[in-house]
């Protein structure tokens, strides 16, 4: 599992539209984004998913059109 961060401004609309456009090119990476959340005050987008590593969750966000800042593997839940 992995979380990403990007810090652009955003909307409701914005972030949805880049969820979109992650979950359009997902698979190309083996990647599944689960969910996002965005604060629209600062601007911090969150992404979860399931990726066989951090780096394919870079290359999406890239592909997509908005680079995360910061991608977190997550090694276990509880």
């Amino acid at each position: 599992m992995s979380a990403s961060c990007s810090r652009t401004p955003s909307t409701a609309s914005t972030a949805s539209t880049a969820h979109a456009a992650d979950q359009a090119i997902e698979k190309d990476e083996n990647v599944h984004f689960e969910k996002a959340w965005a604060d629209p005050e600062s601007g911090t987008v969150y992404c979860l998913s399931e990726a066989p590593s951090a780096d394919a969750v870079r290359r999406i966000h890239e592909r997509a059109g908005h680079p995360a800042e910061e991608v977190h593997e997550v090694p276990f839940s509880v």
